[in-house]
């Protein structure tokens, strides 16, 4: 539901990047399907499933966040050092930082 609500958001705006959980905070889930799974997903009926290990994704706009790389239709966490990304309208808060269209 989450990453839902994160495609449409990412439909009409941008995407806050949170700084302070790393990567491994950042949990791969199942989401929904756009043309293809990206790196690391599995296509089970309208869903992208990780697979074990698989890192986290969220759908792309534009490029991709520092430490995401594109992979399809989506931005999938590249390192450690990856934050966690959210929806944004307007300016960032405090603690949060832009990157690209992130």
């Amino acid at each position: 539901m989450f990453h839902q609500r994160l495609r449409l958001s990412a439909l009409f705006g941008s995407v806050w990047v949170f700084a302070s959980p790393s990567a491994a905070d950042v949990q791969a889930t199942a989401m929904p399907r756009q043309e293809s799974s990206p790196s690391g997903y599995y296509s089970s009926g309208n869903y992208c499933v990780p697979n074990t290990g698989a890192h986290a994704a969220i759908p792309r706009i534009g490029t991709c966040a520092s430490h995401y790389y594109s992979s399809g239709n989506d931005c999938v966490v590249n390192d450690a050092q990856a934050a966690h990304a959210m929806p944004r309208s307007g300016s960032c808060p405090s603690r949060y930082y832009s990157s690209g269209e992130y």
